[in-house]
């Protein structure tokens, strides 16, 4: 039962980011999509976030979460796997209320894939929100939804201003290198301790 769950969970992230944002685009359209249809029936009337830079990164967010949540689903799942039975046995044998259990045992234990999957949440994050800006926004209104990635590509492919667009390159690759840097630190580092 628990491999299905995993599998619709998982499912999201095989599908393409052009398919999941055009998908949502079409779902939370304010005048024609199922969303506007079923809240005006109850009486309210969807926002149309596409006016809206607050509102159109919500939007991006759910699309870009709707991406990534079934992979750190599943790794967070596989982690919660790995305890051994033989310690959560023990903490039920001394009575350990379930509260503490899960602060003492079960997040010390998985504070590597939890830390390695937030790093990769973050650079999931930076790079599978371009193809929906691109695809929906296009960094609007007036570049409210755009982010590094998407003004490093305006900047060199649309207005032809190869050095804004450089300096946006090398800052993301050090942003980049500072991340992979403390998921070796704390994650990959740690590995050598249990051993």
């Amino acid at each position: 039962m628990q491999g299905s769950y995993k599998i619709i969970f998982f499912i999201p992230s095989l599908f393409s980011l052009v398919v999941g944002a055009m998908l949502f685009s079409w779902i939370m359209n304010p005048v024609s999509g199922p969303v506007a249809f079923l809240l005006r029936h109850v009486g309210i009337v969807l926002p149309n976030w596409t006016n809206s830079s607050a509102m159109a990164i919500v939007m991006l967010c759910l699309i870009t979460n709707w991406k990534v949540f079934g992979y750190n689903f599943v790794l967070l799942l596989t982690g919660l796997g790995s305890i051994p039975q033989n310690v959560v046995d023990a903490a039920k044998m001394d009575s350990i209320p379930r509260w503490r259990m899960i602060w003492d045992i079960v997040l010390p234990l998985n504070k590597g894939i939890a830390f390695y999957v937030l790093i990769l949440t973050i650079v999931q994050g930076l790079q599978y929100v371009f193809t929906p800006i691109s695809v929906i926004t296009q960094g609007g209104p007036y570049y409210g939804s755009s982010n590094i990635f998407y003004h490093t590509y305006l900047n060199a492919f649309v207005l032809y201003k190869t050095g804004n667009a450089s300096a946006l390159a090398v800052i993301t690759f050090i942003i980049f290198l500072v991340l992979l840097y403390v998921e070796m630190k704390f994650v990959e580092g740690r590995t050598g301790e249990y051993e």
